[in-house]
């Protein structure tokens, strides 16, 4: 198996982390190589041409014709020590996020945070005075929303959870967020503007999505459905498993048909929930009365 079959099986295994991770780092690699074909050919001067086609422009009149950027933006980092520390808050708290909200939750808070960054950022370069100077060429780049609303989802769902820190020793998360967050989002306002209100933007989702989730409130559950229709997009079609029944004429009567459509019901919904589980985690997810139960319906057909 070569190198790049190896990255894309463990693409394919990894967790939703680990894929946010990979997708990442990927982006990262491709600028670099445009970067330096471009250095290389003497046409450096087209690389800013080549990051505004993916970082979310300030512009209203210029994000109406790139609106992917306020995905890839997320995604899309230059330098090399930016890249680093969102990569490691974004694993340190992500897997603490998962452990307490699962995998699902995490894409949700990462694309939900770092759409709201995006957003907040274009409407305050809108908004106020200040920014009509630089406004025209604006850009902002980088997954720092995205992780600042996971750090912060973290911290709120889970304030007591501990981490160790070299030096320090065991220190509540909720302190490490809080510090994160004053320091990334808040000191020096007037430098690198834009990153510290997408930080603000992605703060403030991670906050509600917890604040929400702790009180059995799930704000993300509409955008859960969006994405999943999304990925069914993306996937082979599948015929879906039916359940069917025989009876003879002397077996049904009005009351019986009211059981009988309620349990064929029940047992076509416990199906579909079964099929879900294969196409988001695969076959051997399932338990032996999943798979025993799949298998006589499947007989049944």
């Amino acid at each position: 198996m070569s190198i790049i079959d190896e990255i894309k099986e463990s693409f394919r295994k990894g967790t939703t982390l680990h894929k946010l991770i990979y997708l990442n780092l990927g982006l990262f690699m491709a600028v670099q190589i445009v970067r330096i074909v471009l250095f290389l050919s003497n046409s450096y001067d087209l690389f800013p041409e080549f990051l505004n086609f993916l970082a979310v422009p300030a512009n209203l009149e210029v994000l109406a014709h790139r609106p992917w950027t306020l995905v890839t933006y997320m995604f899309l980092h230059v330098d090399f020590i930016h890249i680093l520390f969102n990569l490691l808050w974004l694993y340190w708290f992500g897997t603490i996020f998962i452990q307490e909200m699962g995998l699902k939750k995490l894409l949700s808070t990462y694309l939900l945070g770092g759409l709201t960054g995006g957003i907040l950022y274009v409407i305050f370069y809108n908004l106020f005075p200040v920014f009509e100077g630089v406004r025209e060429g604006s850009i902002a780049l980088g997954a720092s929303a995205s992780v600042m609303a996971v750090v912060v989802a973290t911290a709120t769902y889970q304030p007591e959870r501990r981490m160790h820190l070299i030096l320090i020793g065991p220190v509540k998360i909720i302190y490490i967020a809080l510090i994160m967050f004053i320091f990334t989002s808040l000191v020096d306002f007037s430098v690198n503007t834009g990153g510290k209100i997408a930080h603000i933007g992605g703060a403030l989702t991670g906050f509600l999505f917890a604040y929400y989730y702790r009180r059995g409130k799930d704000l993300t559950k509409g955008f859960d459905r969006t994405m999943d229709s999304i990925a069914t997009w993306f996937k082979p079609g599948k015929e879906k498993l039916k359940v069917t029944y025989r009876r003879s004429a002397e077996q049904k009567s009005p009351a019986d048909d009211i059981i009988y459509n309620q349990h064929k019901a029940e047992e076509q919904k416990e199906i579909d929930q079964i099929l879900d589980k294969i196409s988001k985690a695969g076959y051997d997810s399932l338990s032996s009365r999943e798979k025993e139960l799949l298998f006589k319906m499947g007989d049944k057909k």
